[in-house]
């Protein structure tokens, strides 16, 4: 008998520890990563241990945090994890990212608060789909996963935003807006009972993936080949 399709191309068979790496959506969290190394990067003073709890803030609040959340709306990663177990993830990492964000405020600027308080916000309202799901379309996925981690990450390290940092949040926006637009009929495909899915729609859900494992893959090699510039 053939094994049902995994609901996402990086989704590990389902059970114990398996369950939570696919949680974290890893070549997503690591693309959303990037920008947050791009901003760093882009900034007139590279600041390396600002950059590493900069990550670690986004990594707790979009690669635990946020996953943890649209886990709990419909399981559409189909994960064994236990509810009361994404509860505390969500409530731990993002607590845990908030904290992060105030502490560099406190040290650095406390304009900073701003990013921090739209940052739970959206993580919150985007992933329960909140006011009638209002902040839940592919302009806020855009601006919150690829625009904000660049804004962000540059603001911390140059206390201000230049040309630079917004020409940098556009691009990670279309990157973003490009993810959803090949991931939305791809993720649509694997998650349909085999009989209703066609062949046109099976020929094309296979180059979609892989165009998505590329751009990933673009993403963070740009992202590694201009803080490999700043070393």
């Amino acid at each position: 008998m053939n094994e049902p399709a995994r609901p996402a191309f990086y989704a590990l068979r389902r059970g114990g520890w398996r369950d939570y790496v696919t949680l974290l959506h890893p070549p997503y969290t690591l693309w959303n990563l990037s920008y947050v190394a791009l901003g760093a990067a882009l900034a007139p003073r590279m600041d390396w241990a600002l950059l590493g709890w900069t990550a670690l803030a986004f990594f707790l609040a979009l690669g635990v945090g946020a996953h943890a959340l649209d886990e709990l709306q419909g399981r559409p990663l189909q994960t064994l994890i236990p509810t009361r177990v994404l509860v505390s993830l969500a409530v731990v990492s993002i607590g845990a990212a908030c904290a992060i964000g105030c502490v560099i405020a406190v040290q650095r600027t406390l304009w900073l608060l701003v990013f921090v308080a739209f940052g739970a916000f959206i993580v919150v309202a985007y992933n329960l789909e909140l006011f009638g799901g209002a902040f839940h379309g592919a302009f806020w996925l855009a601006g919150a996963w690829g625009a904000f981690p660049v804004l962000t990450a540059y603001f911390a390290s140059a206390l201000t935003l230049r040309a630079t940092a917004v020409a940098a949040a556009i691009y990670a926006f279309a990157m973003i807006i490009a993810q959803r637009m090949l991931s939305t009929p791809a993720r649509a495909v694997r998650r349909k009972p085999a009989s209703e899915v066609t062949d046109a729609e099976r020929a094309i859900a296979p180059t979609a993936e892989r165009a998505l494992q590329t751009l990933a893959a673009a993403a963070v090699l740009i992202a590694a080949a201009l803080l490999l510039a700043r070393a």
